[in-house]
């Protein structure tokens, strides 16, 4: 009878059914796994968003006219400022989580609990931002009607070039406004809240004002919104249907709607990642200041977290870069 010889292998070098490939443990190749399939999916959604934005590229609004806001600076125009400041929130966390992986390959239990919590109020610092960001775009600045085609109609002042807030000029009409009610019918159904002034107070402010004019949503051979004369603003306001105050699923005072609910789609994405990844690395810091890894003689789950991390950071780096600056 012929006797196989068994060969001896270091059960700390295998996992599952073979020895460590490229050298990486399990946990680490199941990261790189969850990496790739999610990075695909993010490339799904950013071709869909370049595909719809291609299709639309003559309504498309301009984003230094959107994201205009800046914490504490109410009324002035700083295009694309706090977006930037973000961005380089969100870098410089990737950074310290680099720091915190090499503190933990030389075993340097307080570096890695500082660089940790860096790592943590950065990322709660983004997300709180992306929600400022979001109330902003959902609440909107300066209104807007809707035709019944759904082309945007926005105001300007002929007189100082700005735009112009629908409240601002629109005039009150003494009328009772009530939110329709699904009880009010059974075939009825919910209205939504309704914008703090009517189509009848805006066209009639619109009518009295002589320097306002309407700017629609087409763009011009400079890449500007047409603004029309004060003849076709008179025929144009006749077309309005609703009126349009912020952004959501259905109606965008900016412009076209496919560009708020890509907003919402991809940003609100990339937010929940980085909300995911501010509670797992919580959790790592606290497991870090119990000595969880010290006693395992080793910080890989830090370095396990970090890859998710840069992961989360490269892919804002794409999405801040085709949706907010191309």
């Amino acid at each position: 009878m012929e006797v196989t010889a068994k060969t001896s292998v270091d059960e700390s070098q295998v996992w599952g059914g073979g020895n460590k490939p490229l050298n990486a443990s399990y946990g680490k190749m199941m990261m790189w796994f969850f990496i790739v399939s999610d990075a695909l999916t993010f490339t799904g959604f950013l071709v869909s968003y370049g595909f719809s934005r291609f299709k639309n590229i003559n309504s498309w609004p301009i984003a230094d006219e959107v994201f205009t806001h800046f914490p504490f600076l109410h009324g002035v125009d700083a295009p694309m400022y706090y977006v930037a400041l973000m961005t380089f929130v969100l870098i410089f966390s990737s950074v310290t989580m680099v720091l915190a992986v090499d503190a933990g390959h030389h075993m340097q239990k307080t570096k890695v609990t500082f660089y940790m919590l860096l790592t943590v109020i950065g990322g709660a610092i983004f997300v709180g931002s992306q929600a400022w960001e979001w109330k902003n775009f959902i609440k909107g600045e300066y209104g807007a009607l809707e035709t019944k085609g759904g082309q945007i109609l926005q105001f300007v002042n002929s007189e100082t070039g700005k735009r112009a807030a629908i409240q601002e000029f629109a005039v009150g009409i003494e009328t009772d406004r009530t939110t329709h009610q699904s009880s009010n019918g059974v075939w009825y159904e919910n209205e939504t809240t309704l914008p703090t002034v009517s189509l009848a107070e805006v066209k009639k402010g619109f009518l009295s004002d002589e320097a306002l004019l309407i700017r629609t949503q087409q763009l011009d051979e400079k890449g500007q919104k047409t603004v029309l004369s004060r003849e076709e603003s008179l025929l144009k306001i006749d077309e309005a249907m609703y009126v349009v105050e912020g952004a959501n699923l259905v109606r965008n005072e900016y412009g076209n709607r496919l560009f708020a609910d890509f907003f919402f789609f991809i940003t609100g994405f990339h937010g929940f990642h980085v909300l995911s990844g501010v509670v797992i690395n919580i959790i790592i810091f606290f497991n870090v200041i119990l000595g969880t890894y010290e006693r395992r003689g080793h910080y890989e789950m830090v370095e396990k977290v970090g890859l998710y991390w840069h992961f989360v950071d490269l892919v804002w780096v794409f999405v801040f870069t085709f949706f907010y600056l191309v």
